[in-house]
C-alpha cells in the first residue's frame, strides 16, 4: 500500500494572514507536526499544497530533501473546504492512503502517527481520527444534557466521559474519499492523543499556551539526554565569548571571557564530564584561555567541526548521543543536529534557535555556558 502525508498550507489562514509561518517557539507553526511526520518514518511522501511563494520558500528551505511542495490551483484557492483540497490533490497524487496532517496541532509527536496508522491496519480502517479523552459534562444550547443525568451526577474516576476531535491529523482510504468526497467515513477508527494536544492554534490565546508546551516539551528532551552526557563540546566566538573583537594599541586581538562560565567547565570535568572546545578560528588570545583552564582537547582552525567530531567520537569510543555541543552560528549547525543533546545561547542565529533542544536564558560570553553547565550537573546527579 502506498501511504502518503499531505499538509494544505494557505497563505490567509487562520484569524491572523500568515499563522502558518508565524514562529512559535523558535520555529514557523507548519514546522513542528511536519517534521515529526518525517520522524515517523510512516509514508512514501509527504506533501506541502500552497498557494503562497513565502511558504513554498520556508517549506523547501526546512525539508527541501523529504517535503515535496505542490501549488494549490486558482479554483481551489477560492474554496475554504478541506474536501476540496484533499479531492484535488486525490487528481494529482497516486495513494491508497492519505494522512492529513493539519499546521495547527504542533504538539503532535512522531509516535502518533506510528500507533494511528498500527491500528489503521490492525482494524482494517477506512478512515482513522485523533481524539483526545474529555471528562466535562456537556449540553446542547438548549440546556439539555448530552452525556449524563443532572440529577445523578457521577464521580469523576467513575465518570467514562467522551472522545473529542483533536484535528491533529486523519487517515482516509483512497476509495472513501474517491467515493463519497469525504475523508471521515466507513469503517472508522479513533487514536487518542495526550490531553495536552486539545489545545489547537485557532485564537490568539492559543499562541501563548502552545508555545509554553512546545518550550517545555524541548527542555524534556534537553534533561532526558542531559542524563547521559559524556561530552560537552563547545564553540568559542559567540558562545565562550561575546563574540565581539577587542584590539590592544599593537592590533592584537582580544577576546572577552566569562569567569563563571569557566567555573562551570571546572565543576564538569571533576564530575566526570569531559570538555572539548572546537573553533573555526586560530586564536592567541583563544589559546592562552585554553591552557589557563587546562584544557587539553582544543582543536583551532577547524573548518568541518563535524568530520572532527565524528574522529573525536571514535576516539573516546562514544556514540554521538553520548555528546552535549553548545554553538550559536552555522559552523555549528551540523553539530547540533547529530548529537544526543544540542543547546545554544539566547543570541544564536534563528537556524540554531530552531536546532537546539534547549536555547539558553544567557547570551553567548554571559554565562550561557555556565547555565547549561549547571542543568547537566542538576540532571546528572
Amino acid at each position: 500500500m502506498r501511504w502518503v502525508a499531505f499538509m494544505p498550507l494557505r497563505a490567509d489562514s487562520g484569524s491572523t494572514a500568515n499563522n502558518n509561518v508565524r514562529c512559535i517557539a523558535g520555529r514557523p507553526l507548519f514546522t513542528w507536526s511536519l517534521e515529526q511526520a518525517i520522524a515517523s518514518k510512516c509514508f512514501d511522501e509527504i506533501y506541502v499544497v500552497t498557494d503562497s511563494s513565502e511558504i513554498c520558500k520556508k517549506v523547501s528551505d526546512e525539508f527541501s530533501s523529504t517535503v515535496t511542495v505542490l501549488d494549490r490551483s486558482a479554483a481551489i484557492h477560492a474554496e475554504t473546504s478541506i474536501e476540496s483540497a484533499m479531492r484535488e490533490f486525490q487528481q494529482r497524487i497516486l495513494f491508497d492512503v492519505v494522512c492529513l496532517i493539519q499546521a495547527t496541532s504542533p504538539l503532535t509527536r512522531a509516535e502518533d502517527f506510528r500507533a494511528a496508522k498500527h491500528k489503521f491496519f490492525a482494524e482494517n480502517l477506512d478512515s482513522l481520527v485523533t481524539v483526545v479523552q474529555s471528562k466535562r459534562f456537556a449540553w446542547t444550547m438548549a440546556g439539555i444534557p448530552i452525556n449524563h443525568d443532572p440529577t445523578i451526577y457521577p464521580g469523576h474516576q467513575d465518570f467514562e466521559g467522551y472522545f473529542m476531535e483533536n484535528g491533529a491529523f486523519y487517515l482516509t482510504r483512497a476509495n472513501l474519499l474517491e467515493d463519497y468526497g469525504c475523508y471521515v467515513g466507513g469503517r472508522t477508527g479513533i487514536h487518542e492523543m495526550a490531553a495536552e494536544t486539545a489545545i489547537g492554534i485557532d485564537e490568539r490565546t492559543d499562541w501563548i499556551v502552545v508555545e509554553r508546551l512546545l518550550l517545555r516539551q524541548k527542555l524534556r528532551l534537553a534533561k532526558a539526554g542531559a542524563s547521559q552526557i559524556k561530552v560537552l563540546v563547545l564553540d568559542v566566538d559567540g558562545t565562550l565569548t561575546d563574540g565581539g573583537m577587542y584590539y590592544g594599541p599593537s592590533g592584537e586581538a582580544l577576546k572577552k571571557f566569562n569567569t563563571r562560565d569557566a567555573h562551570g567547565l571546572q565543576l564538569l570535568r571533576e564530575n566526570g564530564i569531559r570538555v572539548c572546545v572546537i573553533s573555526t578560528e586560530s586564536s592567541p588570545a583563544v589559546e592562552a584561555r585554553m591552557r589557563k583552564l587546562n584544557i587539553d582537547e582544543y582543536h583551532p582552525g577547524v573548518q568541518d567541526k563535524f568530520l572532527l567530531l565524528l574522529e573525536l567520537a571514535e576516539r573516546w569510543n562514544l556514540a554521538l548521543q553520548d555528546i552535549a555541543y553548545i554553538g550559536d552560528d552555522l559552523s555549528d549547525l551540523e553539530c547540533l543536529s547529530r548529537v544526543g543533546t544540542a543547546f545554544c545561547p539566547a543570541d544564536s542565529v534563528p537556524e540554531i534557535l530552531r536546532q537546539a533542544h534547549y536555547v539558553c536564558k544567557h547570551h553567548g560570553g554571559k554565562g550561557a555556558v555556565r547555565e547549561v553547565c549547571d542543568l547537566i550537573l542538576k540532571v546528572a546527579q
